[in-house]
């Protein structure tokens, strides 16, 4: 009977909400019996109040006559003794530590690790205790497809705490956007106009290619790549290259970096003068006819043009009714000019003057000329009729 009343005592001394130290006892399938120390009563620790984990294997979590520290929840009464056990919770536990960790912390950054991707974002745990990132706070653009972070760890900062509601509001895009602007702060501090860096191709669009440059991405527009015209930026670079690129423009208030890839390589008129003078005769490429003429290409980026002046001897309405782009021609060189990166070239200069245009030039040249027409010439009165006075004209008149 005194052992009866000393066991109503002890468990008298255990209540719902208290935080005892227990002993595993034994580990079953899917829960540990534990005894709890200084009462004289088991309690049941179940896989659930465990871990989050559904697929952990509870003889890996915890071993016979391992201590614990663990939050009482209920009592438990055998239907068919009269034993008292309690239920106990290792997980709330800690997530009521973790509450309390987190009273006034609002604005402060933590490490946390994605669990599950859930309606409208991210389920992520901070020291036992489930948080939440909405989809618009994961990053600096929406990310639909949350699944990529779960089993992620990364920083996010608390932005609401809750523990009533058992509500944990954290933003990843702030911290992401605090990195890039103290990035962008540290790269525009050493960037200026005229600067070979060396960056890593981040992404190609259809207009050029993204650098980054540690921090900021820089853009190579389709223009800056190569000195080659309509080149498509996936024939010159590829994702993940590392290359060096000249600075153009710098705007840090819009973080904007302007660069160019062509202005650290070699132009094709470099030493042009060398490759090409007046009066040679080579093959070329039409690459491209307008009204006054046609663009050859005679070497790998220079383009002379032969003026529609100079394609043949006879008339030319327009230089596409003779000649073709693509089509292989003869030119001779006339003119170079490097500073102006000009290159004047003519097909006719090396084709015959047609017999017909040079009889008609000889007999217009055989013509007789034409006498000019006489010039008109003052008569003077002859000398005889000088010397008459008006009485001598008009004497004879009555008046």
């Amino acid at each position: 009977m005194n052992e009866f009343e000393d066991l109503l005592n002890s468990v008298s001394q255990v209540e719902p909400g208290d935080v005892v130290t227990a002993e595993v006892l034994t580990v079953d399938a899917n829960q540990a019996n534990v005894a709890i120390a200084g009462t004289g009563v088991e309690g049941v620790l179940t896989l659930r109040e465990l871990t989050n984990d559904r697929e952990a294997d509870i003889n890996d979590l915890v071993k016979p006559g391992e201590t614990l520290e663990l939050l009482v929840l209920r009592q438990v009464v055998g239907k068919d003794t009269d034993t008292v056990t309690y239920l106990v919770s290792k997980k709330r536990l800690e997530a009521r530590k973790a509450w309390d960790k987190l009273v006034g912390r609002e604005e402060e950054v933590v490490t946390v690790k994605g669990t599950r991707a859930v309606k409208g974002g991210l389920s992520v745990e901070f020291e036992g205790l489930r948080g939440f990132i909405p989809a618009s706070m994961l990053d600096t653009r929406f990310v639909r497809n949350t699944e990529r972070f779960v089993g992620q760890e990364f920083e996010a900062k608390i932005k609401e705490v809750d523990p009533k509601e058992n509500r944990f509001i954290l933003s990843r895009r702030e911290v992401v956007e605090e990195k890039a602007a103290a990035a962008r702060a540290e790269v525009f501090g050493k960037l200026a106009v005229g600067d070979i860096v060396t960056g890593k191709v981040a992404r190609i669009t259809s207009f050029g290619a993204f650098i980054d440059l540690g921090g900021v991405d820089g853009l190579v527009h389709l223009t800056e790549l190569s000195h080659e015209r309509n080149v498509s930026p996936k024939s010159v670079v590829s994702v993940g290259d590392e290359i060096e690129v000249k600075v153009l423009d710098l705007n840090e208030e819009e973080g904007r970096v302007s660069l160019s890839l062509k202005a650290t390589t070699p132009g094709p008129w470099d030493g042009v003068e060398q490759k090409l003078a007046a009066g040679d005769v080579i093959e070329g490429t039409v690459k491209r006819l307008t009204d006054f003429g046609a663009f050859v290409e005679v070497l790998p980026g220079i383009d002379g043009l032969v003026h529609i002046s100079q394609i043949s001897h006879k008339r030319v309405e327009n230089p596409k009714d003779v000649l073709k782009v693509g089509q292989e021609v003869t030119v001779k060189v006339l003119d170079v000019n490097a500073d102006a990166e000009r290159v004047s070239l003519s097909i006719k200069a090396l084709e015959e003057r047609p017999v017909q245009e040079d009889d008609q030039k000889e007999k217009r040249q055989s013509r007789p000329r034409r006498q000019k027409r006489q010039e008109k010439r003052d008569f003077e009165l002859p000398e005889t009729q000088t010397g008459f006075s008006m009485a001598d004209l008009f004497g004879d008149i009555e008046l």
